[in-house]
């Protein structure tokens, strides 16, 4: 496995690169590949490279690939659910780009699921028609797979698991008249050393922040460390408010983070009461298929109104070979915890699922920072407004690692500069951590119970109360003593958690996943929420 350079270099001389990626999901391999013909590349990763959150992915890829089906069916279906605030150039931009990067994907070897020599196409919520190319019901593990064994053969890639980004190193910090990006500090977790990485472009691929709130479907690596990094650089950030509640994660005991895919509600799953009452046609004339945002509110609603722990999502009405066949995982795994998906519903809560916003980047995945790009779901491109429809996650990935690549391949590049070691001369090992576990506790669960499904102005005034004091404490560990991986985490989620709450006061009005009690109404001009670093 290439997961180190062959001969350690000495923590003090930078390691140089063309290019550096921080992040090993599907946008940051597939830049990295894409890359790898002409360039020199660093895959930054603070885990092991398959821990990241396309790997949870369970519905698909949103591609235009039927005849019965069209481009402007997919635009509009994205427009509607973004709730007028898509920006229309990209969402174009990556539907019409969408075939080509499944095309790409085929090339790799990526097994998509089959029926009659065609890929087969399933359908989910918010969309018009069945466009989800997706292998069974674990489309990002297969597609994971396939990508890593390739970089892991590609002599032009080096994998550096186990580094935790520090942050960006820019011109301005070294003193220097041009404000660009050229590095970065990663803490090396073998060594508890900090290195100096240093390259003409950076790709900051490092995923959402869902981990800032208590109940999330995402993996513990979603800890918003590009965004949150980027906004130190002096990025902007947009629409930071709209956070994706996934309607039906697991409800278990033992079942961390499992997510029932929305794909089980495009085939006929549907939602009850723990009386076995179906509820959704009573919220919205789409029922189940229904945008995201609007389920969970329901599910958020029914839950608050019958005080009850959760609902229930019932596919058993489908035969046992079908739920076999289209979900193998979620029917092994439901299964495991003794339930029959066949015979019985499946306990479903909302949860934290994706971040809609993020680094401001055009569509060519270039940030406010010259050096410095963002893709994936660290970014906001435009796409998602005000609510990511369903599946139109990983093909962003892929449209902007493409297009992103693009245009590094074309970029000049300055002239190096050399870049100064990481200096902790004046910091000392904490005698105790426990500051650091109490504060990541309660900042999740007050971002659960303040800035949550439905929001108000108190509850959000509450919280950013209890962030300006978590910022404080933290800084003042940050400052005082060694960085570890978990204290590098706290400080980008409580920073995220920061930004998140600051989009939403500036929100006076409902739109897609921003739902205020106080603003109830719908503004007639969608705006975007745009955040600039002040000194």
């Amino acid at each position: 496995m290439n997961s180190t350079p062959a001969i350690a270099p000495r923590p003090s001389a930078p390691l140089t690169f063309d290019v550096l990626i921080v992040g090993s999901g599907l946008a940051g391999l597939s830049a990295a590949l894409l890359l790898s013909t002409d360039k020199k590349v660093a895959v930054i990763t603070k885990r092991a490279v398959s821990e990241g959150s396309s790997g949870w992915a369970q519905g698909g890829i949103a591609a235009v690939w039927s005849k019965d089906d069209s481009f402007e069916a997919h635009v509009d279906d994205t427009l509607i659910a973004g709730a007028g605030l898509c920006d229309l150039a990209a969402t174009r931009f990556v539907v019409e780009n969408a075939p080509r990067a499944i095309a790409w994907l085929q090339t790799m070897g990526v097994p998509f699921s089959e029926e009659d020599g065609h890929l087969h196409l399933t359908r989910e919520g918010g969309h018009s028609a069945r466009r989800i190319v997706h292998v069974t019901d674990a489309t990002g593990a297969a597609v994971q797979r396939t990508l890593i064994e390739r970089v892991q053969q590609t002599p032009n890639i080096t994998l550096f698991e186990d580094h935790t980004l520090v942050d960006l190193i820019t011109g301005n910090k070294l003193g220097l008249p041009e404000q660009r990006c050229l590095g970065l500090y990663a803490l090396d977790e073998a060594t508890d050393e900090v290195l100096t990485f240093q390259a003409p472009q950076t790709i900051l691929a490092t995923g959402g922040a869902g981990k800032v709130y208590l109940y999330t479907t995402n993996p513990d690596t979603a800890t918003g460390d590009g965004i949150a990094a980027a906004w130190r650089a002096g990025c902007r950030v947009q629409n930071m408010e709209f956070i994706q509640f996934h309607p039906t994660c697991l409800y278990h005991p033992h079942a961390k983070s499992f997510l029932i895919s929305e794909a089980v509600r495009g085939e006929g799953g549907r939602l009850l009461l723990p009386d076995g009452t179906r509820f959704m046609p009573h919220h919205d004339a789409r029922a189940e298929l229904a945008p995201r945002d609007v389920v969970a509110r329901a599910i958020d609603f029914e839950m608050k109104k019958g005080g009850f722990d959760c609902v229930y999502l019932d596919i058993s009405h489908q035969p046992l070979s079908f739920l076999q066949e289209h979900f193998p995982n979620i029917y092994a795994r439901c299964l495991e915890l003794g339930i029959d998906i066949s015979k019985q519903p499946i306990p479903v809560v909302p949860a934290a699922h994706y971040t809609c916003g993020g680094v401001l980047a055009d569509l060519h995945g270039r940030t406010d920072l010259a050096g410095l790009y963002a893709i994936g779901e660290t970014a906001c491109s435009g796409l998602h407004g005000a609510n990511r429809l369903a599946s139109n996650s990983l093909v962003e990935c892929m449209v902007f690692a493409q297009a992103t690549t693009q245009d590094i391949l074309h970029a000049c590049n300055d002239p190096a500069t050399t870049l100064p070691e990481w200096d902790d001369s004046r910091v000392s090992d904490a005698d105790e951590t426990v500051v650091i576990s109490h504060n990541w506790d309660e900042l999740r669960r007050f971002m659960w119970d303040y800035v949550g499904i439905v929001r108000t102005n108190k509850r959000l005034d509450r919280a950013a109360h209890r962030i300006a004091m978590l910022q404080g404490e933290i800084q003042e560990f940050y400052a005082h003593f060694h960085v570890t991986r978990d204290l590098l985490e706290l400080r980008n989620l409580v920073q995220v958690a920061d930004l998140i709450v600051r989009s939403a006061q500036a929100r006076h009005e409902s739109r897609g996943l921003h739902f205020s009690r106080d603003f109830p109404a719908m503004l007639e001009t969608a705006l975007p929420t745009i955040l600039k670093p002040g000194p």
